[in-house]
């Protein structure tokens, strides 16, 4: 009985708080509560307890393997019943892309189709939820978010689901699109007050695409916003007709970034349809390959600004817009910084959307003729594909792409991996034949100089330091397969990287201070928390979490 009522009491610790919304603003030394660790983007973390000076007697505390089985599992959805014994991971096996979230001693991530509760002291399974599918694109599943003690997280066939922290008892589900549409879903939702927003995807027929903000109780949506406009809107103009813009694309499937002061989330949002040859949809296709100001409450939008004009290289934006603050002339800025994945790095006030750097972070990066008055690229029209082939970097996979980069306020600098490759883009679509999707574009990957870690100065856009990654001539990696970075206020910079190891470097010159092997290279973004008077750093490779800590 004493035993009962010691491990009910533990259990109601755990999760009768909850997460509020406040908790998010501000997080506790003992917590991840959400995608990027606070909305700022930076994945950065003022822990300090691991650091230089003892980071060499970082050792593995715990490692756990993921259970995919469907024994003990909560099993729900609206596909079919799985055949028994069946694994939930299915054919190609489980990767763990997610970035964990931690909230009071509890670790909540998930994965196509299923979700976890893992004890953070020993990385024990609390729980395991299975969502019967209907199908859909299963490349990934970037994590879940959190409000009150309710866990959300999307799934491959464009289901939200809403579960109890504590059981991991689904309370309900709603359908985000259809997923005989070709789309899917795999960003990590973001709770922002009484807000949980989700997007979805769909690079394989020319869908409309947009962000929904739902409510965290029901599940009702509160409101929608358009990827792209529709006829009579502020953007149309862009596009040469309304049948172009309501199948334009511009899918939003990165997690946004927000900012408490100016009420303002920043959404990315992705590339055009059809995603290669634009000749159907000729203009600068609004709002597609953007990061764009919203109002979180109304989804009305602030402002936008265009990191690739008329796409036609399936590069989009949607990579993470990181929020800081510095001084510029003199003068203190609120500023938004992002290494994009057609290889431009741009600084923006993110009050106004104003440009204030634009500026080249690869050397290899050929498709542009410089850049306009506002700060976007103007594109070259000699690297749109042509029967001969037109020679383009960066590659499809992009300079980066969605594994998160990491800002140090210590130091001013913002850290991204990259990859150099190029490709051959071949136009095999006869003029006024019209594109579909990826249809009319052939590319044929050349290979390229290589993969690195990159630090490069906000105010400038230069290059403090470079860590080239031995072994990664541009052919093999993309960006996605380096993992994310986790900074933190030890004077530290972890990452993975095509090695196999994590590692960690010095952020003011790379060189690296510690690493360690894990049995496949990390495949998320590491992230830190205290547990137990501990500072703990967690990271995902292949199917296993593994938490490492200095010993005492």
């Amino acid at each position: 009985m004493r035993c009962f009522l010691l491990a009910t009491l533990w259990a109601a610790s755990l999760f009768g708080q909850g997460l509020t919304p406040a908790q998010i603003l501000h997080p506790s030394p003992d917590s991840w509560p959400t995608y990027h660790g606070d909305y700022s983007g930076r994945h950065f973390s003022p822990l300090n307890q691991i650091n230089q000076s003892n980071v060499k007697g970082l050792s593995l505390q715990w490692v756990m393997r993921l259970s995919t089985t469907m024994q003990g599992a909560i099993v729900a959805g609206d596909g079919p019943e799985p055949a028994p014994g069946a694994n939930t991971a299915g054919a190609s096996g489980l990767l763990v892309k997610a970035t964990p979230i931690v909230v009071n001693g509890m670790i909540y991530l998930a994965t196509q189709d299923n979700a976890w509760a893992v004890d953070a002291r020993t990385g024990k399974e609390v729980w395991h939820y299975f969502w019967k599918t209907r199908g859909g694109n299963r490349l990934g599943n970037r994590g879940a978010g959190m409000y009150g003690n309710w866990i959300f997280f999307e799934t491959p066939d464009d289901y939200v689901i809403s579960l109890d922290a504590a059981t991991g008892k689904e309370r309900w589900h709603k359908q985000i699109a259809d997923v005989r549409a070709e789309y899917y879903s795999t960003p990590a939702p973001v709770v922002i007050g009484n807000h949980v927003l989700i997007g979805t995807g769909g690079d394989y027929l020319d869908v409309p695409a947009w962000l929904e903000s739902r409510d965290p109780e029901t599940g009702e949506i509160q409101w929608k916003w358009n990827a792209t406009p529709r006829k009579g809107q502020p953007g149309a103009e862009t596009w040469p007709d309304e049948f172009s813009m309501e199948h334009g694309g511009g899918s939003p499937w990165q997690p946004p970034t927000y900012d408490p002061e100016l009420n303002l989330i920043y959404v990315t949002t992705g590339n055009p349809q059809p995603v290669m040859i634009g000749d159907s949809r000729k203009g600068d296709n609004l709002w597609t390959s953007s990061i764009v100001a919203l109002n979180p409450d109304t989804g009305k939008m602030a402002w936008y600004f265009q990191s690739s004009p008329h796409d036609t290289h399936d590069w989009d934006a949607t990579q993470v817009p990181v929020l800081f603050e510095t001084t510029i002339n003199g003068q203190p800025r609120k500023l938004l910084a992002q290494a994009c994945r057609n290889g431009m790095f741009f600084v923006l006030d993110r009050v106004t959307g104003k440009n204030i750097l634009s500026a080249p972070y690869i050397e290899t990066v050929n498709w542009s003729l410089g850049f306009a008055p506002n700060g976007q690229p103007i594109p070259n029209p000699a690297k749109e594909a042509s029967v001969g082939g037109a020679l383009v970097s960066p590659h499809n996979g992009g300079a980066s792409n969605w594994p998160p980069p990491t800002y140090d306020p210590d130091t001013g600098l913002f850290y991204v991996n990259t990859v150099e490759g190029y490709s051959l883009h071949y136009r095999v679509l006869a003029e006024g034949q019209k594109a579909g999707a990826y249809g009319g574009d052939a590319e044929h990957s050349l290979g390229g100089i290589g993969a690195s870690l990159r630090a490069i100065d906000v105010k400038t856009g230069k290059q403090q330091w470079v860590h080239n990654y031995p072994g990664a001539d541009g052919t093999g990696p993309r960006p996605e397969a380096l993992g994310g970075l986790l900074s933190t206020a030890g004077h530290l910079l972890f990452g993975g990287g095509p090695s196999g190891h994590l590692i960690a470097y010095d952020p003011a010159n790379g060189k690296i201070l510690w690493h360690s092997g894990l049995a496949v290279p990390v495949s998320n973004t590491p992230v830190t928390y205290m547990q137990d008077g501990s500072q703990i750093v967690l990271v995902a490779a292949g199917d296993s979490l593994y938490a490492f800590s200095v010993q005492k």
